[in-house]
């Protein structure tokens, strides 16, 4: 049993600790991190908590990791009462391992579960339960530059019964898994730009991270694959004339080229998803020099900056991917190239700069690591 927020003067939940007895072998572990992959294997434990309407939180468990028990009326599999989170733990050049803006993190799962109707937890609670978890599994953390251990914690309903309201008992888990390259980053991907199908709507949940997010998303990125595509981007919902993200990640914009580019992404108007690692980007591009911008792109913006040569480079960002370069766009208005087609300088630049300060070879001056161990 430890007790991490007992140096903050709040020891109400404990975190038990009943870790696997039976974890995976250090060959069989070893050959699971050289395959590499994202969301293929996972590790030992995992994290459980209840909350009840009536009583609040109970203890964080970190149990082995293994299948759920759920009656067939539990609200989350009816009413998609659910949301869940990405962040990341990164080997360090001395051997820790660090998290990247865990308190980010917990702050956007706190106003995704306001807007789901479900329990909020206590900042400290959520970053105690990721290090726990990632701490009992720290052989799992990969050792290479652009790897890392994905870590989803998620909040579902779990009051049986067929009525709809909020929960009256809700479940958090974390899992984690070790994650490479979500895509390659010497290959610029292709994106399917969606006029028929919306990701979200205004007064819609479309800033919290939740699945029926994603899930109604799924349909648009099975055109997109028929298009030959990697990725779907989204457009406004009313005039389908405003570029808003690409898929579950943000996008950026390179104007102009060298120093005197301007680094611009689509501005936050509710509809859109507020990525930490969109943030992040934001204050990179600043401390490399460059200008930044957030505001509105049309996709005939689009179209004509890439046909005039003012928008130089295109790239998505996301816990997963990190950031991805973008080399063209499809759509029924044609096909746009960015460039040459493949990664700018810029991109790998912000790239490189922003994986160096989540694996601890470029300074910390914003202090967006947390030692776990």
């Amino acid at each position: 049993q430890r007790d991490w927020r007992c140096t903050s003067g709040r020891c109400e939940v404990k975190i038990i600790n009943k870790a696997n007895p039976n974890p995976v072998n250090d060959a069989d572990r070893a050959a699971k991190l050289a395959e590499g992959g994202f969301g293929k294997y996972y590790t030992d434990n995992m994290i459980v908590a209840e909350w009840s309407e009536k009583s609040g939180w109970g203890n964080i468990n970190l149990v082995p990791y293994g299948p759920l028990s759920l009656d067939p009326a539990t609200a989350v599999l009816h009413y998609g009462q659910e949301i869940f989170e990405g962040l990341k733990a990164y080997a360090q050049p001395d051997g820790s391992v660090s998290l990247f803006r865990p308190e980010a993190n917990a702050a956007r799962f706190n106003r995704s579960a306001e807007r789901l109707a479900l329990p909020t937890i206590p900042t400290e609670d959520f970053v105690s339960a990721v290090k726990e978890l990632v701490t009992q599994d720290r052989k799992w953390v990969p050792q290479k530059v652009g790897e890392s251990l994905y870590i989803r914690p998620f909040l579902i309903a779990t009051e049986v019964g067929l009525g709809v309201r909020p929960t009256n008992h809700a479940t958090f888990l974390i899992i984690t898994t070790p994650a490479s390259a979500y895509f390659n980053p010497s290959k610029a991907v292709t994106v399917w730009i969606s006029t028929e199908y919306v990701r979200a709507a205004p007064g819609g949940t479309g800033e919290a991270k939740c699945g029926g997010n994603y899930a109604g998303s799924l349909l648009a990125q099975k055109q997109a694959a028929k298009e030959g595509c990697d990725q779907v981007v989204w457009l406004d919902s009313q005039e389908r004339k405003w570029v808003e993200e690409m898929g579950g990640m943000n996008l950026y914009f390179v104007k102009g080229k060298g120093k005197e580019a301007t680094i611009f992404t689509p501005k936050l108007t509710g509809t859109l998803l507020p990525g930490i690692t969109r943030d992040s980007i934001l204050t990179v591009a600043k401390d490399l020099g460059y200008k930044v911008e957030e505001g509105m792109l049309s996709i005939d913006q689009w179209r004509d900056g890439v046909k005039s040569g003012e928008i130089s480079e295109i790239f998505a960002c996301g816990t997963a991917a990190v950031v991805s370069p973008v080399g063209s766009a499809k759509s029924a208005q044609g096909t746009w190239v960015v460039g040459d087609g493949n990664p700018g300088p810029i991109t790998m630049q912000i790239r490189e700069t922003l994986l160096g300060i989540q694996h601890g070879t470029i300074a910390d001056k914003h202090g967006w690591n947390v030692r776990v161990l």
